[in-house]
């Protein structure tokens, strides 16, 4: 074959990242090819959007199959071509003088044609070197696949853990407010309980806060293990072939042994306030209205009971099943209003105040002020909505307390059994009465 024609041929197979043979090619939209491990390193690398590294059109589409005609012909171009390195040039048996072309499977070492007629080895399999580099070859990039797609997903952790820790910060400054606000409307009753509190959520606020600082730190860690990792296979996989089949191959399962770092769950005490539930029963419902709830039923629609729960019950007998949903026919258009829930054992519930609930069929979250509860991969999670928020603090247990100030346009929730505050809602412009709501969702 011409020269300049076999050039044009070995062009055609090379990578124009590593300048090597390709190793698992891919084909982008734009027409050009690369090794799919170099297209994600440089990708990584450049923190810019994907393009392709020849004519740098951008990518939309990074769900690439690997090119079988491109890598067939690079193997066989790899294996037909002479090393170039002289450190892994041709070597001869010490023996016979003969050249070491055979690779052999079960001791992992080079030999040539008389040794492997020879009594040690005649029972053995053996390949050539070069078929054999490629079928490591093919067994690294297996390994690498899973590596890469572990790389992706602590980097969408580690995300979440960036998030997660400005979201705190946010949270603690608000809840600095809300257990101020607290004690005011206590008529700044046990001002030194008041400082106990906001030093003790201070002190943990600082500890979580580290601890989620540090877990950001791990993950970011980790990470880089794993891309450093990868990046070795990769350049394990361009070793010439002699050098490659007498690598150590412990490399190989490494990470699988690699520890994942567990998220940080912050969650801040639930401090008890002294004498809230003496002056919470001041304004207790009467338990005749409570059980009045018992008339008034409704199933949730498809559309609420997945933005909630994802919950596909509902009904409007409560008797007969284990999710239901109950509300005051009656609502409070003043005063103050301090009703319980036992929750018990349940992981999904919700409960608070919503308006105008009377004047539809069908449930309205943004017309409700409520505390959800939602188990999830058994881990629970408390929030708000009217804005959405997470609640950084432990799940009630038991009964909880809910306290109506109409006329101070203020909604707090209770921990009964800590006697502590979960959660207090401003609630602006009231102009409608307000119905006490409550969904009880299967334990």
């Amino acid at each position: 074959m011409d020269s300049h024609v076999l050039q044009d041929f070995q062009s055609e197979l090379t990578c124009s990242i590593c300048m090597n043979y390709f190793l698992e090619p891919v084909t982008i939209d734009c027409g050009h090819s690369s090794c799919r491990p170099c297209l994600f390193l440089c990708w990584e690398e450049a923190q810019t959007p994907m393009c392709c590294p020849e004519c740098k059109e951008i990518v939309e589409n990074s769900d690439f199959r690997t090119s079988i005609m491109l890598k067939k012909l690079a193997s066989l171009a790899r294996q037909a071509t002479p090393p170039s390195d002289p450190r892994s040039g041709e070597q001869l048996c010490r023996t016979h003088g003969e050249k070491k072309w055979l690779f052999c499977e079960v001791d992992k070492s080079l030999l040539c044609s008389l040794c492997s007629d020879s009594p040690e080895h005649a029972v053995h399999s053996y390949s050539p070197v070069a078929w054999a580099a490629e079928e490591y070859r093919e067994k690294l990039l297996k390994k690498m696949d899973p590596l890469w797609q572990m790389t992706q997903d602590m980097q969408d952790n580690l995300n979440e853990e960036i998030n997660k820790c400005q979201s705190f910060v946010d949270y603690v400054v608000l809840r600095k407010n809300m257990i101020q606000v607290q004690y005011h409307m206590m008529h700044k009753f046990h001002v030194e309980e008041e400082r106990f509190q906001l030093e003790t959520l201070e002190r943990e606020a600082q500890e979580i806060f580290q601890q989620l600082r540090d877990s950001e730190i791990r993950m970011a860690q980790h990470r880089e293990r794993l891309k450093e990792m990868y990046r070795e296979l990769t350049d394990m996989c361009h070793k010439p072939d002699m050098e490659l089949l007498q690598e150590p191959r412990s490399c190989c399962i490494t990470f699988l042994d690699m520890e994942k770092p567990k998220p940080v769950n912050p969650e801040l005490s639930s401090l008890y306030i002294t004498g809230i539930l003496d002056m919470l029963n001041k304004f207790r419902v009467n338990s005749g209205t409570i059980q009045g709830w018992a008339n008034c039923y409704m199933s949730l629609s498809h559309e609420d009971r997945n933005k909630i729960f994802g919950d596909d019950g509902g009904t409007k007998d409560p008797q007969t099943v284990e999710s239901y949903v109950m509300w005051s026919a009656d609502g409070f258009t003043s005063g103050r209003h301090y009703w319980e829930v036992d929750v018990g054992n349940t992981s999904n519930w919700i409960l608070g105040v919503c308006k105008d609930f009377m004047t539809s069929d069908t449930f309205d979250s943004e017309k409700a002020f409520l505390l959800f509860s939602l188990k999830k991969n058994n881990h629970y999670r408390i929030f708000t909505n009217s804005p959405p928020l997470i609640q950084y603090v432990q799940k009630p247990e038991g009964r909880v307390g809910v306290f109506l100030d109409y006329d101070n346009e203020m909604l707090s929730f209770y921990d009964v059994y800590r006697c502590s505050l979960i959660y207090s809602f401003s609630l602006p412009f009231l102009t409608s009465p307000l119905n006490p709501f409550l969904f009880l969702g299967s334990p």
